[in-house]
């Protein structure tokens, strides 16, 4: 038994032995020793309601009572824990009930590859996979978008921290325009932004000196979340979705974040009544444990046995819990309480904005909400944007975490709060999460405008 009381003293031990590329302690200084549904208590005993969930992984939150039966079950019955891709009677029910989740157009003539248990890995087997299947070797993909830090999907992602110091990146990755409500890539915003962005993709598409050979795949999320939280309109997806099918551009979909009633919705792609060709699915589809699986049409099928692999693939328990998960969502209806709840916190963050200066977006879809963070002191562009104020964001976390709120940030210089709680968080509890966070921000706008003050009466005296 460690000797170890306070949360400090594990930190410590951590700085000391582990990699310099840990994150998350560095924003989130704990160590948790209890967790049940939407709450974390450290080793010191103070309570946190946590709005993080793992990145979204825990979709019924921390210990719940049907994922810890499942595993109890699957112990008991003296199941194995692990088979590589040898099949197994829970394995065919996860995929049965993966199967069962997914419209029904999809899922009828639909192929599964199970991955390594990370999401990356899972980007990585589709990349293989369109590239196998069309023979073709570029791959497009979205500014701010995330996928993964192994080689191939840190290639694709549009946060240039985690690539500037890795050379040699995936050859023939090429970024297209996001549409960002609030920063619009073409300075113009609005649904007229948009309508740009999937004019310009279709123009670079049909143009023979566009520098693109013909993709072997599309790849993107519905909504971004790494970067910040950004939904993809639904006339620009279904625009996306049009011309990829008439050209013979396999699309994936990153789900990751996003599947299983996150966003009001059991998928994403759902909202814009669209169906992709590649669907990458990780997180909670393990029920709070490392899964991860390509979905695909079985057209793309043509790779050939062994070409995409891994030792964990047949991650047992995983599949139990996950099983365990998708019918609680189902049978709960939780895609459409993410939903209810969802726009009950927006609502309160509104009514927030009105009484504070740093708030200019708030956006997102169902449970899965980023609310940007801005520096109303500096001039705003010919749009009424204002500059990113990361420090400012940093703040309202760290005062968010002193009163038991965990939060994360994410987006442009990281000045975007995200909230990503357990799809069964009550409305109670989104009240809580509201007034928490409300006097958060006022105790963080009071210390940075004190701040501005100071300095620039230094300056003045200079």
């Amino acid at each position: 038994m460690l000797p170890y009381t306070k949360n400090d003293e594990y930190l410590d031990s951590q700085a000391r032995r582990e990699s310099n590329a840990r994150s998350y302690p560095r924003r989130i200084p704990i160590a948790i020793n209890e967790a049940f549904g939407i709450y974390v208590k450290d080793v010191e005993g103070k309570t946190y309601i946590d709005c993080l969930a793992g990145a979204g992984t825990l979709a019924l939150g921390h210990n719940h009572p049907v994922v810890i039966e499942a595993i109890k079950k699957l112990l008991e019955e003296k199941r194995p824990l692990h088979t590589l891709d040898i099949t197994t009677p829970i394995k065919e029910e996860f995929v049965e009930e993966l199967f069962g989740s997914l419209p029904a157009d999809f899922s009828r003539n639909a192929r599964i590859q199970f991955c390594g248990p990370s999401g990356s890995d899972a980007v990585e087997a589709a990349l293989k996979l369109v590239k196998t299947a069309t023979g073709r070797r570029s791959i497009m993909t979205y500014q701010g978008g995330y996928h993964g830090m192994t080689h191939g999907s840190l290639s694709l992602m549009g946060n240039l921290g985690p690539k500037k110091e890795v050379a040699n990146l995936m050859p023939d990755v090429h970024f297209l325009p996001y549409p960002y409500r609030y920063r619009c890539p073409f300075g113009i915003g609005g649904e007229e932004g948009h309508r740009i962005g999937s004019a310009y993709i279709e123009r670079l598409l049909d143009d023979p000196e566009s520098g693109i050979v013909q993709p072997a795949g599309m790849i993107m999320e519905i909504v971004q979340g790494e970067g910040g939280v950004i939904p993809a309109p639904d006339e620009w997806m279904r625009e996306i979705r049009r011309m990829t099918e008439e050209k013979s551009i396999p699309l994936i979909i990153d789900e990751v974040q996003t599947g299983l009633g996150r966003t009001g919705k059991m998928y994403a792609f759902e909202h814009a009544g669209i169906t992709p060709d590649v669907l990458v699915l990780s997180k909670a589809i393990g029920g709070s444990l490392p899964l991860a699986v390509v979905v695909y049409r079985e057209e793309l099928d043509k790779w050939a046995p062994g070409a995409h692999a891994g030792t964990f693939r047949g991650n047992q328990m995983a599949m139990a819990t996950g099983t365990a998960t998708i019918k609680f969502i189902k049978e709960n209806r939780l895609a459409e309480m993410a939903e209810l709840n969802g726009e009950r916190l927006v609502s309160q963050l509104q009514q927030i904005q009105k009484q504070t200066n740093s708030i200019k977006d708030i956006r997102g879809r169902g449970l899965m909400i980023g609310v940007e963070i801005v520096n109303t002191e500096k001039p705003a562009d010919h749009l009424g944007t204002y500059p990113a104020y990361p420090e400012l964001a940093s703040r309202i976390q760290q005062e968010c975490f002193k009163r038991g709120l965990i939060l994360e940030l994410g987006g442009r210089h990281g000045s975007v709060v995200r909230f990503l709680p357990p799809l069964i968080v009550t409305s109670q509890q989104i009240d809580t999460i509201s007034d928490i966070f409300y006097e958060a921000i006022k105790e963080a706008e009071a210390s940075a405008a004190n701040d501005f003050s100071t300095e620039k009466a230094v300056q003045e005296v200079r």
